[in-house]
């Protein structure tokens, strides 16, 4: 049954001369802006001011007083090189951004860089730029508001989580794929409080997109789901304001989300460019903005707006009027259920649990206990017998796959599996993204940007390749996003190149901020869990085995020591050079630490579950683990990175892989135990005649 709620705007009190004024104040920011840079896109901002209007100043749930109110409304421009629009909005609704910073457009330092920067700006919810994915965050966050409103609401008192995600899109966000991959699964959940408004320009960086992109973007969303207004026109701020009151109105358990089609003129309100491509990444010119403010009949300096305007657009008092209404639904749950509203606060805080110390050593603990049990077991299987620990003391987690769960082992007794029927949403905690490695991670980054959970989703390590610009973006942010990415090596065998991962490991290390593990055995992958979750203050990602992994024996020292990514597995008081391994090779370092200690060589094995949290550690610490012998390494991927630690010499793969049984692969590319023991005794022997240190 359809829900029809009754709603208004808040628009009805504005005539429309003033409204046009209103407009008219974006364009003036954003063209002044741009001109005052000599760089940026005057043509989205304008050709959407009336649009931004009314969702802004009749729709629009927030507090500029506090931008991080949990139950905001979320707003996400995801045609973000129209950044001074936003940037406009945010100054004139009263946020903390004064009006130097908009002269300091896209300058060193400044709060308005060129793309919208989570962190950087009160009141941007996420870093747009890559189009498409901000549409792709806009549904995690949609997915979020969806199961903290089910997980926290309870029918006998008002809502407690109860806000909108609003979305503007244009036609390049709907040419990337990732559009298709997110909207079809938003229209799957049922996301009825997502609203998306497209800018409907037929304009580019090319040209007319007709040439390009003639697609039927009506069609193509009913098909997925959605709810489909317009086309209307973008410049009438009243149809753009009946269009969101019809939006907002159906939000029933069978309503999809709803996309708005706005056709607008890029670059509306300029004199003589409106309309024309020359608008969309590059300055009108003086004389352009000096005839357009002559056609507004906009008298003053660059970067003025009357005081009239300013007060119109002001909407510090309306939020904190709303904000304190949501205060008393707090106080209305603090009596009825206080414990219910203080997990609540705990989760949208991101903080962990008091006792968060005790469950993360009893995964270490669990992982440990099945080691000495003699369960030899793929690293992959060890991270599913971890989150058997997490997720039920966890309520924060919540995971996911693409398509592979069987292979990525992602789910864990009784986390239950998001469902949408007739009746809704089925709250699971595990989800089927479906064969959608790029739409998953940036739907994960929408989930951790809204708050109240950690996402966590799982795929094979060479699809990373897919979902590469999510990752970089969840690194860019500091989201605390894990990524599980299982058949890390060659080891996947006969699958062959196609699949086996060779150069990721290297790649994903390359990325800023991004926490790489690639763990030895259960125990190692244990750690890598616990350090991931514990991590705030950015993303993960934990490369996992297919194939059974030796088992190792770590004490508490030896624990510690790997959670700051590298420790000594194996020592010897006069050993003569040191091997560094990583994952599944640490078996084979161990095997010819045996093999040369047979021939009176003594070696010291580093295990390196992370390369990247080591490289953070103080220079003594670096030095005290990899020792000041010769260091040869080895892993089944691309040696480049190896290289940095002083390495005398590495064995790894400097070409695709082949199909074959993961056994007869190893041997075929030389990464054995004879192979790594020969390499060392020959870098012992050269470091013995030369007489280098």
């Amino acid at each position: 049954m359809t829900t029809i709620t009754p709603v208004q705007s808040r628009l009805h009190v504005i005539d429309k001369s003033h409204l046009k004024a209103m407009a008219n104040a974006l364009r003036i920011l954003a063209m002044d802006a741009v001109q005052a840079a000599n760089s940026g896109h005057p043509g989205m901002p304008m050709g959407m001011a009336e649009i931004a209007l009314a969702l802004w100043k009749g729709h629009l749930r927030h507090n500029p007083s506090n931008p991080q109110w949990v139950n905001r409304d979320r707003f996400v421009l995801s045609n973000g090189h129209g950044s001074m629009l936003l940037y406009g909005l945010l100054h004139l609704s009263g946020y903390d951004l004064r009006l130097e910073e908009l002269k300091r457009f896209r300058q060193l330092h400044s709060r308005t860089p060129g793309h919208p920067e989570h962190g950087l700006t009160a009141g941007v919810e996420t870093t747009t730029g890559p189009l498409g994915q901000g549409l792709a965050n806009a549904v995690g966050m949609a997915l979020a508001e969806r199961l903290l409103a089910a997980a926290f609401n309870r029918d006998a008192l008002p809502a407690l989580v109860d806000h909108h995600t609003y979305a503007f899109v244009g036609d390049g966000c709907l040419m990337e794929g990732v559009s298709h991959e997110v909207c079809s699964l938003a229209g799957t959940w049922k996301l009825s409080k997502l609203i998306v408004l497209y800018d409907d320009n037929g304009i580019s960086i090319d040209g007319d997109v007709r040439h390009w992109f003639s697609d039927d973007s009506a069609a193509r969303f009913k098909a997925y789901g959605w709810r489909v207004i317009g086309p209307i026109d973008g410049h009438d701020t009243y149809a753009v304001d009946s269009a969101l009151l019809e939006a907002r109105s159906r939000t029933g358990p069978d309503q999809g989300p709803c996309l708005i089609i706005c056709r607008t003129v890029i670059g509306a309100g300029a004199a003589t460019k409106a309309g024309s491509a020359k608008t969309h990444g590059e300055p009108l010119g003086k004389d352009e903005i000096a005839a357009t403010r002559a056609a507004m009949a906009w008298s003053g300096e660059a970067f003025e707006i009357p005081q009239s305007l300013r007060d119109s657009w002001d909407e510090r008092a309306q939020g904190e009027q709303s904000e304190h209404q949501w205060r008393a639904v707090l106080e209305a749950y603090k009596a009825e259920d206080p414990e219910l509203l203080a997990l609540f606060q705990r989760r949208v805080s991101g903080v962990l649990p008091a006792d968060w110390p005790q469950i993360a050593a009893r995964a270490i603990d669990d992982a440990a206990a099945r080691n000495a049990a003699g369960e030899k077991v793929a690293t992959r299987k060890a991270s599913q017998n971890v989150l058997q620990v997490l997720g039920p003391a966890l309520s924060d987690l919540i995971g996911g796959s693409a398509d592979l769960t069987g292979s990525n082992l992602t789910d864990f007794k009784a986390c239950g599996a998001l469902r949408v029927d007739a009746k809704g949403l089925a709250p699971g905690r595990h989800i089927n993204y479906g064969v959608r490695e790029f739409g998953m991670a940036a739907i994960m980054n929408g989930i951790a940007l809204h708050g109240g959970f950690i996402p966590y989703g799982g795929t094979f390590l060479t699809f990373s390749d897919y979902a590469r610009n999510a990752l970089r973006m969840a690194a860019l942010m500091r989201q605390r996003v894990i990524h599980v990415f299982t058949h890390d090596s060659i080891g996947l065998g006969e699958d062959g190149p196609t699949h086996q991962p060779i150069e990721h490991a290297a790649s994903l290390r390359l990325i800023p901020n991004l926490d790489v593990w690639r763990p030895a055995d259960a125990i190692e992958t244990a750690i890598a869990w616990t350090s991931a979750v514990h991590r705030q203050q950015g993303p993960s990602a934990l490369l996992l085995t297919r194939q059974a992994v030796p088992i190792l024996a770590l004490d508490a020292a030896q624990r510690i020591a790997a959670s700051r990514g590298a420790y000594v597995c194996r020592d010897h008081h006069e050993a003569q050079a040191s091997i560094l391994a990583s994952g599944s090779e640490l078996g084979i370092a161990l095997e010819a630490a045996e093999l040369l200690a047979a021939g009176s060589i003594a070696v010291r094995v580093v295990s390196m579950p992370s390369s990247t949290v080591f490289d953070r550690q103080d220079l003594a610490w670096k030095e005290q683990v990899l020792g000041q012998h010769p260091r040869v390494a080895i892993e089944a991927g691309v040696p480049d990175g190896w290289w940095k630690y002083g390495c005398a010499d590495v064995l790894g793969l400097s070409q695709f892989g082949e199909s074959a049984p993961a056994s007869q692969l190893y041997e075929y590319f030389g990464l054995t135990a004879k192979a790594l023991a020969e390499r060392v005794r020959y870098c012992v022997s050269t470091h013995q005649v030369s007489g280098r240190s």
